[in-house]
């Protein structure tokens, strides 16, 4: 179903600016009329909290027509109220009456046995029309015990969030706490920063949290752990028995903002008045807790204080490299797993530098390419544009670095597992899928970071969201996420990934042989995977499930094939196996030449070990790189040198 596509792309767009993340769709969409004391109720996506203490839900109006249509304030209330719908069914455990293959029975099910843990709702309205202002202006139906906050994205909020505006989170003291909060402000001797130590109410915490959920914790290593974890326990339990000692108990808060404003008083100290660009990057389970005990546990507060430490970078450029630190180091509350930083490593940090100095070739006449742009970290694209002076800048960076050419930590894991044959893993969400990716970096060394690299991971993208684009052309009515993986993973097993990356680099766009191929294994990863027992989303996560499909022989037109590439592209994971990689591609190339390593050195201008010269190059030629490694006084170094050579000679 279109509705479905646009749902989908609407929700990877709110994710990107952390407008809602890790919502799951569902697929077809359901809609009840009101039965006895069941409400009329619509559902298209949701997404429950790892603690289940928040929840999202989501409704979607799709008209199609292409034209900005007015929505009508009856319409506007009417599917917040289907939405509401939704919610009050699965509450009283609506999930029993549904069929346990379609996705809204997990749904319902989950927010079901959550309910008693559930304490704020967002409803989200979705729609391809506009919303005018008053027309917009609806009234808020809460529920018993729960905080019902509605959320509209129509099709001109949504424009404006294409074109990067992003709202940031701005802390006016006077206006949410009655006044300015006390604290004591110092300076580091290289201006780099300015900290300020404060105390936090609990209840005004509580308030923070609640208006912006997740949007707080935008850089925090994690999100929040569920209750029943030891320490959050431990937290839960100190403010219901003991508030007077969690000061005592708590290690507090350390957070970051862009901007302050700051008065002195009479009595020399400080007071915080406000705050720009506020975030939590240590804490999120102190916040979190508080407002849980708050909203559910009915915990009185109104005594309890937290420490904060807020850190204000003088450098906003910095805050990418700075703020990811304060995180970890600050972090002593709950184990931190190494994959939760792992964007912050070497091979993060080189594919970022690459993509703001590779240049992809000029396509349609154009006098320079584009680039790729990497979000290492989230927000830098618009941080960096919004850097620019000028609105002309501004435009020469978008045209330089079209948003469409952008790809996060969590698109590059979606790219890399895909080829690498492991689709269930992607079907895991984006979150779970690169901490997959993360590991087995750790586990297996992460790959060498060169300009063939980062080609061959834009090849991989343009390869992804091509195949995205064709499977929403065939309009299969769900799944997308999971048909594109598994079929990705397909064409790349069958072609013992031999898919000519450099080509598609090169050209920036697929070949229509390998469009045609794309289409075909599509259709039969949809019928995969609708064939599947129980849930099709939770099945798509299993190994079995890809095994029996990566099995299949599939009958496709034989014009793909004839475009491999000779060799597979496996990216190195060191220098080694890229130079190991390198001479098995260029070695083939001079099996039965007669000349000698003289020769050689003399054709190319380079220079080897004087007393290899007599030999041929054809002896070397028919070595592999094993038996290149096991030779006397053949070094890393003198090796590197020969595969150069090889190489020049074939320039």
């Amino acid at each position: 179903m279109r509705e479905d596509a646009f749902t989908e792309c609407v929700l990877e767009r709110l994710a990107e600016h952390n407008e809602a993340d890790n919502a799951e769709m569902i697929c077809p969409s359901l809609r009840w009329e009101s039965r006895g004391r069941f409400p009329a109720a619509k559902i298209n996506a949701w997404a429950l909290s790892g603690d289940g203490a928040t929840l999202d839900l989501f409704v979607t109006l799709y008209h199609g027509t292409g034209q900005p249509d007015v929505v009508s304030k009856p319409d506007v209330a009417k599917f917040f109220s289907l939405a509401r719908g939704f919610l009050r069914r699965a509450i009283d455990g609506f999930y029993t009456q549904l069929e346990e293959s379609h996705d809204a029975f997990e749904a319902a099910r989950q927010i079901h046995e959550a309910k008693e843990n559930l304490a704020s709702v967002r409803l989200f309205f979705i729609t391809d029309g506009v919303v005018g202002t008053r027309a917009a202006d609806v009234e808020e139906e809460q529920l018993p015990g729960l905080d019902v906050k509605y959320v509209l994205w129509d099709l001109e909020k949504l424009s404006r969030l294409q074109v990067g505006e992003h709202k940031i989170i701005e802390l006016d003291f006077s206006k949410i706490n009655g006044g300015p909060i006390g604290c004591i402000a110092t300076q580091d001797a290289t201006t780099e920063y300015r900290t300020f130590l404060a105390f936090l109410p609990a209840p005004l915490l509580a308030k923070i949290y609640g208006e912006y959920g997740q949007r707080l914790l935008e850089r925090n290593v994690r999100a929040f752990l569920q209750a029943k974890n030891k320490v959050n326990k431990g937290l839960q339990q100190t403010l219901r028995d003991e508030p007077h000692r969690f000061l005592a108990y708590n290690n507090g808060l350390c957070c970051t903002a862009a901007e302050v404003d700051v008065e002195i008083g009479k009595d020399g100290h400080g007071r915080l008045k406000s705050v720009k660009d506020f975030q939590v990057v240590n804490g999120g389970q102190t916040t979190a807790s508080i407002f849980h005990a708050l909203k559910k546990e009915r915990v009185d507060v109104s005594n309890v204080v937290v420490q904060m430490k807020l850190t204000v970078l003088t450098d906003p450029a910095k805050v990418i490299e700075i703020v990811p630190l304060i995180s970890r180091y600050a972090n002593s509350q709950n184990k931190v797993n190494t994959a939760d930083f792992s964007a912050n490593g070497k091979f993060h940090h080189q594919l970022e530098q690459l993509s703001r100095n590779a240049w992809a070739p000029p396509q349609g006449g154009l006098e320079r390419g584009t680039h790729w742009y990497y979000e290492r970290a989230r927000g830098s694209y618009l941080d960096d544009k919004a850097r620019k002076p000028t609105q002309a800048k501004r435009r020469e960076f978008e045209e330089e670095n079209p948003p469409h050419q952008k790809f996060t930590k969590t698109d590059l894991a979606k790219f890399e597992h895909a080829w690498m044959g492991l689709p269930h893993l992607v079907c895991k969400g984006a979150e779970k899928n690169f901490i997959e990716f993360a590991q087995k970096h750790d586990e297996d060394g992460e790959p060498m970071v060169d300009f063939n690299y980062f080609k061959h991971v834009v090849a991989k993208a343009i390869l992804f969201r091509t195949t995205e684009k064709l499977v929403s052309a065939q309009e299969f009515g769900g799944y997308r996420a999971n048909i594109v993986a598994y079929t990705i993973a397909w064409l790349a097993e069958k072609s013992g990934r031999r898919i000519d990356l450099e080509t598609i680099w090169n050209d920036q766009k697929l070949s229509s042989a390998l469009c045609d191929a794309i289409t075909e294994v599509s259709k039969a990863a949809n019928e995969h995977l609708l064939a599947q027992s129980g849930n099709v989303g939770e099945a798509s996560k299993r190994a079995d499930c890809w095994d029996e499909f990566r099995k299949k022989k599939l009958e496709l037109p034989t014009a793909w094939k004839d475009e491999f590439a000779d060799e597979p592209f496996v990216a190195p994971t060191c220098e080694e196996d890229a130079l190991a990689a390198e001479w098995d591609k260029v070695r083939k190339k001079f099996t039965n030449d007669a000349r000698t390593i003289e020769g050689l050195e003399a054709y190319t201008g380079k220079v080897w070990v004087a007393s290899k010269r007599r030999e041929l190059v054809s002896s070397y030629a028919a070595m592999t790189w094993d038996q290149l490694r096991t030779r006397p006084g053949l070094g890393l170094k003198k090796l590197r040198a020969l595969v150069e050579m090889f190489a020049a000679a074939l320039d």
